[in-house]
């Protein structure tokens, strides 16, 4: 305790501090799995990450603890949205830059990497459903892929998702149902 403070304030902010703390490491690998999803980027990912928490602290630490969820999410898809829309006025101002003289034989579309090729690392650490489950999961639409994750993976109620996401329990719910039919058509070789 400090000194002159004998009404056990310290304590308590110090016991807030704990608890954001831990709140942040129960969702500190799912939300960076959903940024890496959504931007396709472990870098870009992480950035939006470290970004979400410290705004979470900073402006929310003082909430009650049943609504930093809703809040975190939200805090991280306007963090991924915001990624989003400087990436593609980057490369409206700046692709110019990065063209090259390409032989007349040589189609430039072939030297762009696949972004769908699977890393051989991830196939070995990964059984082949997991691996399509998430394949299939970041080819969703933005919107589909946050309902589902937030729904499916995070277990948040449909008031939940809807404030994490900003928009009615309608669009949830629209959202989520088009993302498990999508996933069921893609999956259907390895849905049981």
């Amino acid at each position: 305790m400090r000194a002159g403070g004998g009404d056990g304030s310290a304590e308590d902010s110090d016991t807030g501090a704990m608890d954001i703390e831990a709140f942040l490491r129960s969702v500190e690998r799912r939300g960076f799995l959903m940024a890496r999803l959504a931007l396709g980027n472990d870098d870009d990912a992480l950035d939006a990450m470290q970004d979400t928490m410290m705004r979470l602290v900073q402006r929310y630490a003082d909430k009650p603890a049943a609504e930093w969820r809703p809040l975190f999410y939200r805090i991280l898809h306007n963090r991924i949205t915001d990624t989003r829309r400087r990436r593609t006025m980057g490369s409206r101002l700046f692709g110019w830059l990065d063209r090259r003289d390409y032989d007349e034989g040589q189609d430039p579309l072939e030297q762009i990497a696949d972004p769908a090729a699977l890393d051989p690392g991830r196939i070995a650490a990964s059984n082949e459903t997991a691996e399509a489950l998430m394949g299939a999961v970041a080819e969703l639409p933005q919107r589909q892929q946050q309902a589902f994750m937030l729904r499916c993976w995070e277990g948040l109620s449909t008031a939940e998702t809807a404030s994490a996401m900003g928009c009615t329990e309608g669009s949830v719910k629209t959202h989520y149902s088009r993302a498990v039919h999508a996933l069921r058509a893609r999956l259907g070789e390895h849905h049981s």
